[in-house]
């Protein structure tokens, strides 16, 4: 049995794991904030850039450029997201080990040296460049700052790329963000623009809380306020649009913007994420801490009255033999 001493060292030692376990919980809580604002940020543009869209699509308009035209593929780029630092769970690993997947297949099916990556994130750039993969690209200063002007520029170096036929297609590996106790690992197309699928994919997102726990998830599903909207009414919006000079002309122009929103969206996504799985990982290690302080000091009060014990009976022991 581990003596006194020996106890109350661990129990100063968990403490001080603690208290840092438990600040780095608040500070991604409060940097999971800030992420969830620039998402909302974000949306108003999102939502009338695909109103927009909708609107076209509805009218049987069929956008012929070289964005949205499939072709036989022969290589491939994947823009992969991940964070600068651990101490996020699984959220790095699970990134990883889906952007080692994607390139095992895409290498048999093609041949050796089809796939390039752009990894954007600390993490996933040193792997790659571990595992020996063809890697383009620092973005690691993204995932702290997030902004708009990088991601046009990589999408219109993709979008270079792909018009001038190096490469034939590309795909975004990152965690889409719906709540704080949710990220989904996403593997979506970019290039060539499947401009239906990316229309009608999954837009939803808890931006209103930082909860992360399944109860108070399910507590918070249960109490919200559902807003009454009839099936198939739609937003009184003007969709009376005039189209100068052709609708393909003004398609080949939003397209372009459509994709630069969706890289942005993306790395808004897998920051939120990111700070959303260091919340939950903090949170549980602070758990943990607590119930091996609890164990530890039952421990340390058990060997205490054990030691007490000891010394009374040393003593009844020593007067009963004089």
């Amino acid at each position: 049995m581990a003596s006194l001493k020996e106890i109350k060292g661990r129990i100063a030692s968990v403490n001080s794991t603690r208290k840092i376990t438990s600040a780095m919980k608040m500070v991604a809580n409060s940097k999971l904030h800030h992420a969830q604002v620039a998402i909302q940020n974000m949306l108003p543009y999102e939502t009338m850039l695909e109103h927009i869209l909708k609107s076209f699509l509805a009218a049987d308009a069929e956008p012929k450029t070289i964005f949205d035209q499939e072709r036989p593929v022969k290589r491939v780029a994947l823009v992969v997201f991940s964070s600068n630092s651990s101490l996020c769970g699984g959220f790095n690993s699970n990134i990883i080990k889906l952007m080692q997947r994607t390139v095992d297949a895409y290498t048999e099916e093609l041949g050796q040296g089809s796939v390039e990556v752009y990894p954007i994130g600390r993490k996933v750039a040193e792997k790659a460049r571990k595992l020996g993969y063809n890697c383009f690209g620092e973005y690691a200063s993204l995932i702290d700052h997030p902004q708009v002007q990088p991601c046009i520029d990589i999408a219109m170096e993709l979008g270079t790329k792909f018009y001038n036929g190096e490469i034939d297609r590309v795909e975004l590996i990152y965690h889409h963000f719906k709540s704080a106790g949710s990220q989904v690992l996403t593997k979506k197309q970019f290039l060539p623009i499947d401009l239906e699928s990316e229309l009608g994919r999954d837009h939803e997102r808890d931006l209103t809380s930082n909860l992360a726990t399944k109860k108070a998830q399910d507590y918070l599903k249960k109490n919200r306020r559902k807003k009454e909207v009839k099936e198939g009414e739609v937003a009184p919006l003007n969709d009376n649009f005039i189209v100068e000079p052709d609708m393909d002309t003004v398609l080949t122009e939003l397209l372009p913007k459509m994709a630069h929103l969706m890289l942005y969206t993306a790395l808004l996504d897998s920051v939120a994420s990111e700070h959303a799985a260091r919340m939950v990982a903090m949170q549980t290690a602070t758990d943990n801490a607590d119930e091996m302080l609890r164990q530890l000091n039952l421990q340390y009060n058990k060997s205490r009255q054990q030691a007490i014990t000891t010394e009374l009976l040393d003593i009844v022991g020593g007067s009963v033999d004089n």
